[in-house]
């Protein structure tokens, strides 16, 4: 698969790059995606929820009424989950929602991905490009080149671009990271892929492994 190459000025370099098809043109294993995009998410959460069971209400201990003869249920404790202000029955405890996979599904997941994008030719590539101090209204230009100022972007560094990443850092719709950060959840959560040239042996690199 063959796509032009474009500098930071949205222009046409003259040049095309072959993308790899074991990696940009697979058959997308959808239920690999999923769990890819499960796991992301289940490990973006901190799991620290809590609900105070009966053992950790605040309150007496004392038998609250006479166990026969009342006409109502027994009682033994206000601090019953049956009772306003008693403890919560089975309720959220701090736990860990990360799970594993493994890394051959991984790497089909993110290839499925890139897949899926390159088939909705919403791949851009872009010849290495570099800010000498840190500028948003550097990185808006570039954007707007590339008509991308009012879509959700995703742009893959091969290396870690300091300069480059603090100019997006405060744009809500464009994300910038490295080849090696690169995930599914990542690729699929962008309307357009904008890899940089010298991410593409990376990226081709650690998939085809």
């Amino acid at each position: 698969m063959e796509v032009k190459v474009l500098d930071f000025n949205g222009k046409d370099t003259g040049r095309k790059v072959q993308l790899s098809d074991s990696v940009f043109a697979i058959e997308p294993n959808n239920h690999a995606v999923y769990l890819d995009v499960k796991q992301y998410l289940a490990n973006q959460r901190q799991g620290t929820h809590k609900a105070k069971e009966r053992a950790e209400v605040a309150g007496s201990t004392r038998k609250i009424k006479k166990q026969k003869g009342t006409g109502t249920a027994r009682a033994g404790s206000a601090k019953s989950p049956v009772f306003k202000g008693g403890g919560t029955i089975f309720g959220p405890r701090p736990r860990s929602y990360s799970f594993k996979l493994n890394k051959s599904l991984k790497r089909l997941a993110r290839k499925s991905a890139f897949s899926i994008k390159a088939k909705e030719s919403n791949i851009i590539v872009l010849e290495d490009f570099n800010f000498e101090v840190p500028n948003t209204k550097n990185f808006i230009n570039v954007l707007k080149a590339l008509e991308l100022e009012n879509k959700k972007s995703l742009f893959v560094l091969g290396n870690t671009n300091k300069n480059v990443y603090l100019s997006s850092r405060n744009l809500k719709a464009s994300n910038v990271v490295s080849s090696s950060e690169l995930s599914t959840y990542d690729i699929l959560n962008a309307n357009n892929l904008v890899l940089l040239e010298s991410s593409l042996e990376v990226i081709e690199e650690n998939l085809s492994k």
